[in-house]
């Protein structure tokens, strides 16, 4: 029986083959409009924030060169980046560019549910904060909505003691922006939390080569060691 015939006695075969012929389509095109968001505000994002991204290296550079460590927090997909920063930095993957000290804040599961169930989860970076960091440590921290309380608790803690404060947002940047306790906030310009992450990402890898770059050279200068 040909293809004809089987569409005259079961035409809804047909329909069905039209309806996911048309969903495909649709799909794809969602997929190439989503590359272009993304595109765009990575874009966007880079345009706005360099400068901030630059100032936050030089500080983080001076932290390292003078004996500090950099801490990282996020919650949820934002606790992800917090581990993958502090592994940049630990683990460097280019020849010849030292491992340097990072802690992900966000790896302590006896500790975050010890403070989190005596204290309140608010508290769960601050405390970690109070008893490891010092002076001249950096403190960086994910939040797309910019509006964690306990980041901002957080960030709080590491403001007092005396550390750089990083901050990555997203949208107006959220309570994180405005706080006062963040020294350095980069924010992605979109509602779209997977748009944010991706700035982020695409911000700490960026960020890792910059602090390498600067340490690297002894006059603080960022031109021609960048790589590609």
């Amino acid at each position: 029986m040909s293809a004809r015939d089987l569409g005259v006695l079961y035409p809804f075969l047909q329909e069905k083959r039209r309806d996911g012929q048309a969903l495909d389509g649709a799909l794809l095109e969602s997929v190439a409009a989503k590359a272009r968001e993304s595109r765009q505000t990575n874009a966007q994002f880079f345009k706005e924030q360099a400068s901030v991204l630059l100032a936050a290296a030089r500080a983080i550079a001076s932290s390292y060169e003078g004996g500090g460590r950099l801490f990282a927090m996020g919650n949820g997909g934002s606790s992800c980046d917090a581990a993958h920063i502090a592994v940049e930095f630990q683990h460097p993957i280019t020849a010849g560019r030292p491992a340097l000290p990072a802690v992900n804040l966000a790896a302590e599961i006896a500790m975050l549910s010890a403070v989190g169930n005596d204290v309140g989860f608010e508290q769960v970076f601050a405390r970690q904060i109070e008893a490891h960091a010092r002076r001249g440590d950096v403190l960086a921290g994910f939040s797309t909505s910019g509006n964690s309380p306990n980041i901002l608790a957080g960030f709080g803690a590491a403001k007092r003691i005396g550390l750089v404060t990083v901050g990555f947002s997203g949208g107006e940047g959220g309570r994180m922006r405005s706080s006062g306790v963040v020294d350095h906030c980069l924010v992605a310009p979109t509602g779209s939390v997977h748009r944010i992450q991706e700035c982020h990402v695409a911000a700490y890898h960026i960020l890792w080569d910059l602090v390498h770059t600067l340490m690297a050279d002894g006059r603080g200068s960022a031109g021609g060691r960048l790589q590609p």
